[in-house]
Parts: C-alpha cells; structure tokens; sequence
C-alpha cells in the first residue's frame, strides 16, 4: 500500500514538474514572438522608439495575452498596439478594434474631430495591409456605448491603454466600465494602462490634465464587479513630476508646449503609467 503511494505521489511530482516545464517553454515562445513583432522594423522608427516607454512586451505578458484568445481593443488610435496584438492573435485568435466613431470627422468637437481621423486612418490601414494584420474586427466605441452594440461575454479579454483619463473628463468612465464588464466573459481578463496622479495623502491626489487616480479607478471598476488581480510598476517613470502647465500632454509624444523646454520634458520621457489586471469573477454555481 505505501509503494502504491509513493508512486503516485512521485507520478504526481513528475506531471507537475513537466506541465510546468511546457508552460514555461510556451511562454517564452510567446516572449520571443511578441518582441519580434514589438521590433519590427515595418513599424517605423517613431513606434520604435517608444518601446521603451510602453515596454510592450513584458506589459502583454503581464495581462497574460495568449494566441488563441479573443481580444478586444479599445481606442487603438494610429494603432500602436495593434501591430503588435493583431499579427499574435490573427491565426489562432481573434482581435476587435473598438475605435473612435468614424463619423465624428465632422463633429463640432476638435479633438473628437481629429481622433475620428486618426481612427479611419487606421481602419484603411488594416484593410490594405490584412496580410500583416489579419482578419480585424472593427466596431466603434462612443463611451459609454458600443456602436453597433456587442453580445454580452464574447471577450477573453479587453486591453485600454491611456483612455481612462478621458472616460472620466467626459463623466462615462462608470458605465463605460459597466458595458466592459458585460461583454467580457467570466474568468476574462481586462488589462489597464493609464497616467497615474500624484498621490497626495491615502485619501487624496493631485491631478493636472490627462492623470488619473489609481484608487479611484481601482474602486469604480471594483463597484461594476471586477476584482483586481495585479498591479505593476512595469510602466513607472518616477521622473515625472505630474505638475506641467499642459499636464500629461507637456510630455512626449504630444509635446504641446512646442518648443518651450522640449529637451526637459523629452529627458523626462513619457508619463508615469500605473499597471493594473483585472479580472471578472466567475459566478458560483453552488448556492447556499
């Protein structure tokens, strides 16, 4: 009876020991292939040279993106990210662009206005360079709502990066939350990168244009039903005081002071990022 144990407990060491042996190889196969398409050259020296403040590779890792999943993007704009997310996922998985709505070219609203350009800009992007993207899903996202609106828990998972900030300006970030979490599946993934404020005291910030607290929007995804599961420093810059008379946009790649101190704000580098994975809970099936 003990040598029936001992084997099976030896058995069980050994499967241990090998699945993780494979999940290792596996990721560092998903390493390698993400940094070769982060280093595209096809990408242009402009993306290129921004690796080094998004750190593309290690944050996706982070959020654990894996080829066979669903994906949603939020806001990709002149699509950073996309080239990245699109060619990883395009054989296995799926990627959906949810852009800025097309139509707001002709809004009254500047800035709507030109992000409703840069959104088409890569809509025509993606359709003449398929062979690199894949197959991209596109709808449109006018927070709070999707256009045309999307079937509930379709996603493994939703990545934003530096959107919330606007969300919060324009008073939809709680919704907008809301109809994330409906569409994401149970047990899915949202991956957050956004320009952190100044924290003051364990109950306040200091927010200049662009920042936002880490707390509060911990706590209002939080209060739609998202657990948070991590958060990294992978895109701190503790060089950024946070304290510039165009805020986050004095920084690069904006640059909206010119050229007032341009090689101080480029010293600084791009903005000080929290980090933060989220996942929503799946619903027990045993009630008490």
């Amino acid at each position: 009876m003990k040598k029936i144990t001992i084997s099976i407990v030896i058995f069980s060491l050994l499967q241990a020991l090998f699945c993780h042996s494979a999940s290792a190889d596996t990721s560092e196969q998903w390493r390698e292939r993400l940094t070769e398409l982060a280093e595209n050259p096809k990408r242009g020296a402009a993306h290129l040279h921004r690796n080094q403040y998004r750190n593309p590779v290690d944050t996706l890792l982070f959020f654990g993106l894996e080829p066979q999943m669903s994906v949603l993007e939020l806001w990709p704009v002149r699509g950073w990210y996309t080239e990245i997310l699109a060619p990883f996922v395009k054989d296995q998985g799926q990627l959906t662009v949810a852009h800025f709505r097309l139509d707001g070219a002709n809004a009254n609203d500047e800035r709507s206005a030109f992000w409703a350009r840069l959104s088409s800009r890569l809509e025509q992007r993606i359709i003449q360079q398929e062979t690199d993207f894949g197959p991209v899903a596109r709808v449109a996202l006018d927070p709070p709502n999707f256009i045309p609106a999307l079937a509930p828990e379709q996603f493994d998972m939703i990545l934003s990066f530096r959107n919330v900030h606007i969300w919060h300006q324009r008073g939809h970030l709680l919704a907008t939350m809301q109809n994330l979490y409906d569409v994401l599946k149970p047990g899915g993934i949202m991956g957050l990168v956004e320009h952190r404020a100044a924290r003051v005291t364990d109950l306040t910030s200091y927010a200049v244009e662009g920042y936002t607290d880490e707390a509060y929007l911990i706590a209002v995804a939080e209060r739609v039903g998202f657990q948070l599961v991590a958060s990294s420093e992978i895109n701190a810059n503790p060089k950024d005081t946070k304290d510039y008379t165009k805020g986050v946009y004095a920084l690069p790649p904006t640059l909206a002071l010119g050229q007032e101190d341009r090689d101080y704000y480029l010293n600084i580098g791009e903005s000080d990022r929290m980090t933060l994975k989220f996942i929503k809970p799946v619903k027990s099936e045993f009630v008490d």
